[in-house]
């Protein structure tokens, strides 16, 4: 009975936050400050802090699968939410193709940032020491590359050798887009409260999850800023992120449910 009282006030204590006028009309701006000025905090956080690390536990566990766990948990909210108003499969699924338009978007970007990397950048492969102690340095104490022509991002890591050229941080594309969608998505449960819709604990419980995850995506977005910074990588991936929300959420939902548009959360379930 308590642990269900303490769920209650802490789910409707965050519903109130995510569905306040304020925050749903701020919020992108705060990320976007987030992204723009978070490389600064390097010069005051500590680089022996185990957030340090690329290996640490989050990064490898959360990041390199955030799309999956974003799709799991605001999927499942999505469609136990839309089941308890209407029970219509044809809704549910409507509401949970935007998933569906997220992730093609998702992998989408990925294959054409990994192009343009590809494109744009070269892979060196530094001399072997009897050659480079033959040939010299190039003037700053750094070993000298050799060109290898032909060769992708991929495999050129993947075989020890550098790569040099331009990038757009797909970590906090992914990033910002997730914390973006999970807003939208979660925005609506406050007002289905406000409705008197029913709120068992299987539906607050996903919610919870679903607020758990986006402080868990603010933090590891905080992390990479300040930990890694990678200017302007960085800001282009947040850039992207914002201009994909922007572009489905702020546009093409706006235009109504139909067959080419599946409409923007709530419509349907808290409106007609």
């Amino acid at each position: 009975m308590i642990l269900n009282s303490l769920l209650v006030v802490i789910t409707d204590l965050a519903a109130a936050l995510l569905g306040n006028i304020l925050f749903r009309r701020y919020f992108h701006l705060f990320l976007s400050a987030m992204v723009m000025f978070g490389p600064l905090l390097s010069l005051w956080v500590s680089h022996y802090s185990v957030f340090a690390k690329r290996s640490h536990y989050l990064y490898r566990v959360f990041l390199r699968s955030g799309w999956g766990w974003t799709c799991i948990f605001v999927g499942s909210f999505v469609f136990l939410l839309s089941l308890s108003v209407r029970r219509s499969l044809t809704l549910t699924l409507r509401h949970l193709s935007r998933l569906a338009v997220a992730g093609g978007l998702w992998l989408g970007f990925r294959k054409l940032l990994s192009l343009l990397e590809n494109a744009t950048g070269s892979c060196y492969e530094p001399l072997s020491g009897a050659h480079e102690l033959a040939v010299g340095t190039n003037g700053e104490g750094q070993p000298l590359l050799l060109l290898r022509e032909g060769e992708t991002k991929a495999v050129c890591i993947s075989s020890g050798m550098v790569w040099r050229g331009y990038e757009v941080s797909e970590d906090i594309f992914l990033l910002s887009f997730c914390c973006l969608l999970l807003a939208e998505e979660m925005a609506v449960f406050g007002p289905y409260l406000n409705l008197g819709g029913m709120s068992g604990a299987p539906l607050r419980i996903l919610f919870l999850f679903c607020v758990l995850l986006l402080s868990l995506w603010l933090f590891l977005l905080f992390c990479l800023l300040a930990y890694f910074p990678q200017f302007p990588n960085q800001l282009l991936g947040g850039a992207l992120g914002c201009l994909s929300w922007r572009a489905t959420y702020q546009g093409w939902y706006h235009m109504g449910p139909s067959w080419y548009c599946p409409g923007r959360p709530g419509v349907g379930l808290l409106t007609t």
